[in-house]
Formats: C-alpha cells, structure tokens, sequence
C-alpha cells in the first residue's frame, strides 16, 4: 500500500518538477508550438504512445490515456488514467488553464492546489486532431499521443523527427505498452 501511494504522490509533483526546470541548453532555440489549437476539437481521449520517462509517471506506462474537457470558467479539465503492471487502474484529476490565447497551445497544467503548474506546450498537431506532440519548453518532457491505442511505425517515425527537430533528446522516447483485447 505504502509504494503504491508514493507512486502516486510522485505524479502530484509532476508540475513542480516541470515548473522548477531549467533549460538545458541555453544556446538551443525556443520551442515552437503549433499556430493555433481549436480547443473544442482538442478535447476527449488520448492514448500516450510514447513519452519520456519521469519519476512523477512512475510504473504508468500501460494503456495510459488523457482525457481532456472544458470547463465553465474557460480552465481544461485534465484526468489521466493508466494500468499499472499489477492490473490495477490509477488516475488522477487536475485541470490547465491557456497561458497564450492567441494560439491555445501554451498551457500549465495543476493537479493539486499547492503545487505549482507545469508547461503543457502543443507542438505539433494533425489537422484533424488525431494525433499530437507535447512537450515542455526546457524541453525535459515529451509526449506523443493520439486518438488510437496505437499508430502506424511510419507516422510514429514522423512525430519523433518533429520533436527532434526542436532538439528534444528523442533517444529517450519510450513507448506505452498497449493491452489491446
């Protein structure tokens, strides 16, 4: 019991550690984002196909997903969800709110009211919203999703050399398992 809720304690601190962060390599251009994300087609389920190990996602590496909605005050609810190797299902529930109007793709996401909020930064984005690239803008974070539990080798190639382009150290993706039935 006690692993399990440091485990999930390490996802609490998700923001402080995206919060507190530096940026590596001061010579390296800024992030870019994407140019404009329609939040309303934004919104629903997104399956991680990859990411970057971090202590705060601890053993979530099993069909781990992101659901996202709008809520009354303009704020993205947030709730993510994976299985851990055990079988069993762990979440947790925050919400982000849009740093850059002109473009909705800057974003810092809170799942608890005492930690601080960590950068959510759209940077890549398939015109019909079926797959995506996050990142952060120290460049310490990465995470590919999509619509579907899996895509195609070709396309995952595609989104690596994006985010590599942007010089995340893309040697680091490592790939969700994926239980399909």
């Amino acid at each position: 019991m006690k692993s399990g809720f440091f485990a999930f304690l390490g996802l609490v601190f998700f923001a402080a550690g995206a919060a507190f962060a530096s940026n590596p390599g001061t010579e390296l251009p800024p992030v870019e984002t994407v140019d404009y994300v329609d939040l309303t087609r934004y919104v629903g389920k997104w399956y991680q196909i990859a990411f970057f190990p971090t202590r705060f996602q601890g053993s979530c590496t099993i069909d781990t997903t992101a659901t996202y909605g709008i809520m009354d005050d303009g704020r993205v609810s947030v709730f993510n969800e994976c299985k851990k190797p055990s079988g069993k299902y762990k979440s947790i529930s925050g919400s982000a709110r849009i740093v850059d109007r002109d473009s909705n793709a800057k974003l810092k996401v809170k799942f608890f009211w005492f930690a601080p909020a960590g950068d959510y930064w759209i940077i890549d984005l398939d015109s019909n919203y079926q797959y995506a690239v996050v990142g952060s803008p120290d460049r310490k974070f990465l995470w590919i999703l999509a619509r579907t539990p899996r895509i195609s080798s070709g396309l995952y190639q595609e989104l690596v050399k994006t985010a590599g382009s942007q010089f995340f150290d893309v040697g680091k993706l490592q790939l969700t398992s994926t239980l399909l039935p």
